[in-house]
């Protein structure tokens, strides 16, 4: 059983998962960030790997991967630091990022050194589904990696449900098919969040984009398993004096309203 199915056998409702960009706001602040997380409640932490292009993510967090970028992050020093964290990583740990600086990495190897600092899921939002079935499924699944797709308003039926049998992890419901930071009017995406919950699909499903505070992060719990916030952590943190205190203060604004 992975930590990402061992957290959901044991917390089936309002499953936090926060993302935060490797190497932003400093380039060693990475771990740093990570113990604060683990320590001031998130359920599942999402890294992602800064790339040049990404195209799914608003102008809040292409501007952190630019400046970690700048700051001399790498996928190879990100692995670095992950093994050189002090404790134990006891949530899903999951890297999100763009199949380019992967390949450049090697697959083979990034899927390997990945498993080997802990880490539970991968998130590529570029990798086809029929390209990761023929080419990369059996690479992810020997190295006990699940892969996370991405679903939107308009991915029709027919592929949710394939998406849903060929994962083995949890399947990302991205609440409009705009980018990472939009403000996404919940209510009105009541509809399509509905219709996933009414397809009971064997996989649970985390709602992103969008979720910024105690009453939308609330609103999609409605709907599925929990949510996964980025853009208004990485606000929180970017000018911080005390990354674990402005850390602790923003998940408790989440979790307590």
């Amino acid at each position: 059983m992975s930590t990402i199915q061992k957290l959901f056998s044991e917390k089936e409702k309002n499953i936090l998962s926060i993302y935060f960009t490797a190497g932003f706001p400093q380039l060693n602040d990475t771990v740093n960030i990570l113990q604060s997380l683990l320590k001031h409640g998130a359920d599942m932490i999402e890294i992602g790997m800064p790339y040049s292009d990404p195209l799914a993510d608003g102008p809040v967090i292409q501007n952190s991967s630019m400046k970690a970028l700048h700051n001399g992050m790498t996928i190879k020093i990100l692995f670095s630091q992950l093994n050189k964290k002090e404790n134990q990583v006891h949530v899903p740990l999951i890297l999100m990022g763009y199949l380019n600086p992967v390949l450049q990495y090697g697959f083979e190897d990034f899927c390997a050194d990945a498993k080997n600092v802990g880490v539970t899921g991968i998130i590529l939002p570029d990798l086809p589904i029929d390209e990761y079935e023929r080419e990369y499924k059996n690479i992810f699944e020997e190295n006990n990696l699940n892969f996370i797709f991405l679903i939107t308003p308009e991915t029709s039926e027919e592929r949710i449900r394939k998406i849903d049998s060929v994962s083995n992890g949890f399947i990302y419901a991205v609440s409009s098919s705009s980018i990472t930071g939009s403000n996404t009017n919940m209510n009105t995406q009541k509809t399509y969040f509905e219709r996933i919950k009414n397809m009971n699909l064997k996989n649970k499903v985390l709602i992103g984009f969008g979720i910024k505070d105690h009453e939308t992060f609330t609103k999609a719990c409605q709907y599925a398993a929990g949510a996964i916030i980025g853009t208004t952590y990485i606000n929180a943190i970017e000018n911080a004096d005390d990354i674990d205190s402005a850390t602790q203060k923003f998940l408790n604004s989440i979790l307590q309203a």
